[in-house]
């Protein structure tokens, strides 16, 4: 019997249909020139951002975009269509959607919530919701999505209410807590909430967010509609989708609107469609790992976790979150004597890292956590992937101890 992942709230895996891996997997040689197009000595641990492709998917998108340029009108009539439909169908498997006509694939996360709250702010333009009516949204929700909500339902008259979440965090039920007393805010004064944006895995700060629990919760009180943002969730988490509402078009309007979100999306006019025609050749990459996708999301949760320790102990402070609160991500307090306080000093701390030390990873300035000597102190968001190596961390480990050791502050560090 197959286990639920304590770090999901999804239902556990229900494909019938089991991934051919190699009987010889990838040795650390080959992942190395698979990833060989990274700039040399630089640490790369802000996967959680932009991650990287490997050279034999490139290599095959590339493929792709030269069969385009041979003849792109027999590319468009004979072979466009039948690829990205042999894309959805592997992505149907990978979040175990029920059909894949419930699959459409998008240019990022970004789009996708476009998508959505481009249906609500209509609904709100046409007069289906009350100019009162509200949506609700994590407070740390992605920065993107908070501009569509801007862009699409607050000019429509729709009201927005932020769960405010506790961060460092000790448990779901604290989410869950905060959650419902939003809900109460939001369905005041005679209000509906008519649609509950919830981040599978938040970005910063990162944490795994109990998805099954809440989504329960806006089904009991009677919210419209609920919207899970999970960008982070597939290649870190079990995914199993839920069907999705028919009501919903592509954001770019071309010549097959009307016919259905995952046909609307296969063609939005003269463009690359090679990231979205690579997805065999990216189960190809995954499944040279031993346990495929699933072995993958194991190993760097392992490492991420005994990385993340290694700097709260270096640095004699704390995560923001208990291991089985995070996936391939993990938040790690940074030393309180680099006064980093806003989110000018985050981005300067990050800009010296960068710059000065080859060192790429993201910070964040939460208040609320205290070091070991009693100040608050700001975060950094640590990653990992199958290209990482002890060497990356140890590399920012040692850059924040010389930071301290030297007697700077964020706002005294020199970038050149």
């Amino acid at each position: 019997m197959e286990h639920e992942d304590p770090r999901n709230s999804e239902s556990p895996h229900r494909s019938s249909k089991k991934p051919k891996f190699s009987s010889n997997y990838i040795p650390e040689s080959e992942i190395r020139d698979e990833f060989s197009h990274h700039q040399p000595r630089v640490a790369r641990i802000n996967n959680g951002s932009f991650g990287s492709c490997p050279g034999s998917v490139l290599a095959a998108q590339r493929r792709w975009q030269l069969q385009f340029l041979r003849q792109p009108d027999a590319f468009y009539f004979n072979t466009l269509r039948n690829g990205i439909t042999a894309s959805r169908m592997i992505i149907k498997d990978l979040i175990n959607a029920d059909h894949v006509d419930e699959v459409s694939l998008v240019d990022n996360a970004t789009t996708a919530a476009a998508i959505v709250l481009q249906q609500i702010g209509h609904s709100f333009a046409e007069g289906k919701f009350k100019k009162s009516d509200t949506v609700l949204m994590l407070h740390c929700a992605y920065q993107a999505v908070k501009k569509s909500i801007q862009a699409y339902v607050t000019r429509t008259g729709g009201s927005v209410v932020e769960v405010r979440l506790p961060f460092p965090v000790n448990s779901e039920e604290e989410i869950i807590s905060e959650f419902k007393k939003s809900i109460t805010e939001g369905k005041s004064n005679g209000r509906k909430i008519r649609l509950a944006i919830i981040d599978h895995i938040t970005s910063m700060p990162s944490v795994v967010i109990p998805v099954k629990e809440l989504v329960r919760v806006c089904r009991e009180e009677g919210i419209d509609q609920v919207f899970v943002d999970a960008a982070h969730a597939i290649g870190s988490l079990k995914v199993d989708k839920s069907n999705a509402s028919s009501d919903v078009h592509h954001p770019v309007v071309s010549h097959e609107y009307g016919n259905g979100l995952p046909i609307e999306s296969s063609w939005i006019g003269t463009r690359d469609y090679s990231s979205q025609l690579v997805i065999p050749a990216v189960l190809e990459f995954v499944n040279r790992f031993e346990g495929g996708i699933e072995g993958i999301m194991e190993r760097n949760h392992e490492q991420v976790v005994k990385m993340g320790k290694m700097l709260a102990e270096s640095w004699g402070t704390n995560l923001g979150s208990p291991p089985e609160m995070c996936t391939v991500m993990i938040m790690v307090g940074l030393p309180s004597r680099l006064c980093l306080n806003s989110e000018e000093d985050a981005s300067r701390l990050r800009s010296y890292l960068r710059d000065c030390h080859e060192v790429e990873v993201p910070k964040d300035g939460e208040d609320g956590v205290r070091a070991n000597d009693g100040c608050i102190t700001g975060y950094v968001r640590i990653s990992h992937q199958v290209y990482n190596t002890l060497d990356d961390y140890e590399k920012l480990r040692d850059a924040i101890n010389q930071i301290v050791e030297d007697g700077k502050t964020c706002k005294m560090l020199c970038i050149e």
